[in-house]
């Protein structure tokens, strides 16, 4: 059934202040009489398609496969949560649930496959008609995925729409979303994480590549990192480190502060450019450094007593122009390189 709302005539409108005193109360009756048909309609609109919506509905799907302890494993969704968890063992587990609202006929529409190769299982949700197309007609689908796999396994997860959580897995993963939250714990070897729209919390990230992970729209948490170089973006969000093991450090936010807690590396380089925030570093060691610093509109401060010109200063500070600030010192034998900067913001580093 399709809901057809009143045409309401533009000229009736706006002519009513404008007609004779005579006329004004035949117009204000005309005048109400749609703005009710007008509502009517769309509170039959509204009810159809809550009908429509009516109750949720489930089907669910179970299958193991054997992938080997270090085997490849792959999920691709494009609605719904995916969690991955790992084990002993040389299985996959797969644990899917669809839902959909309405007619129970939707969740025929979508497939959950698995493709088993040598050393490799590839799960995937396919939709029978294009993706666009689903999301006009109102008819979504979603697919929760609860997927158990080896622990040495490598994982390559990747969604549309919906939360991403590992949890153990010890091979290289590499995760991706559109629009959702991405987590990990215990899981050392994230190689590569990119989100557009979505939170990411990330602990216990140890090894000796690096980490890539990048957000258009979502703050960045990273706890307890041990890599060889972390190349860090996003566009609109916070980009917080703490307990970092860094040797090569690239942070870069449009908007949003950048905050390091941690130890540098002897010849160890971290590069930082905030536009809108403040830029923060805490170090727990007396590894030396030279710092390069500048803000144009802020402070720049170090609890570190630095040496500039043959000076020594608990905070040295040089001005260039009217509102830049920046700093230019060398701490200890200067073996790192630390430059910072922001446009909009202050610059502190600082004892831990």
């Amino acid at each position: 059934m399709r809901i057809r709302l009143p045409f309401v005539p533009i000229v009736l409108l706006s002519t009513v202040a404008a007609a004779p005193a005579a006329a004004q109360s035949g117009l204000e009756e005309a005048k109400r009489a749609v703005q009710q048909e007008y509502r009517r309609a769309l509170a039959e609109a509204r009810g159809l398609y809550q009908g429509r919506q009516g109750p949720e509905q489930t089907d669910t799907f179970s299958r193991r496969v054997r992938v080997g302890r270090d085997g490849r494993v792959s999920i691709s969704n494009i609605s719904g949560t995916i969690t991955v968890a790992a084990a002993s063992g040389d299985e996959v587990s797969i644990d899917a649930v669809k839902r959909a609202r309405g007619d129970r006929s939707q969740l025929g529409r979508v497939s959950i496959i698995v493709e088993e190769h040598p050393g490799r299982v590839d799960v995937r949700t396919e939709y029978g008609r294009p993706f666009a197309d689903r999301l006009f007609r109102g008819d979504s689908v979603a697919v929760d995925y609860t997927v158990v796999v080896p622990t040495g396994v490598s994982l390559d997860v990747s969604s549309i729409s919906g939360r991403i959580k590992v949890d153990g897995v010890r091979g290289s993963i590499r995760l991706g979303s559109v629009s959702g939250n991405i987590s990990s714990t215990n899981a050392p070897k994230i190689e590569y994480l990119r989100t557009v729209s979505g939170e990411v919390a990330l602990a216990g990230i140890a090894h000796d590549g690096g980490l890539t992970v990048s957000s258009v729209s979502g703050n960045l948490d990273l706890n307890g990192v041990k890599a060889r170089s972390l190349d860090l973006n996003t566009v609109s969000g916070e980009i917080r480190l703490r307990d970092a093991v860094v040797e090569r450090l690239s942070a870069k936010g449009l908007s949003g502060g950048i905050e390091y807690t941690g130890t540098i590396a002897r010849g160890g380089r971290y590069e930082v450019n905030s536009h809108s925030g403040n830029v923060r570093f805490t170090l727990a060691d007396n590894t030396g450094f030279e710092l390069d610093a500048g803000s144009f509109s802020g402070s720049v401060r170090s609890d570190f007593q630095m040496a500039i010109g043959g000076d020594r200063s608990q905070d040295v500070r040089q001005r260039r122009g009217p509102r830049r600030e920046s700093l230019r010192a060398t701490f200890g034998d200067g073996s790192a390189s630390l430059n910072l900067r922001t446009f909009s913001g202050d610059i502190a580093v600082l004892r831990k």
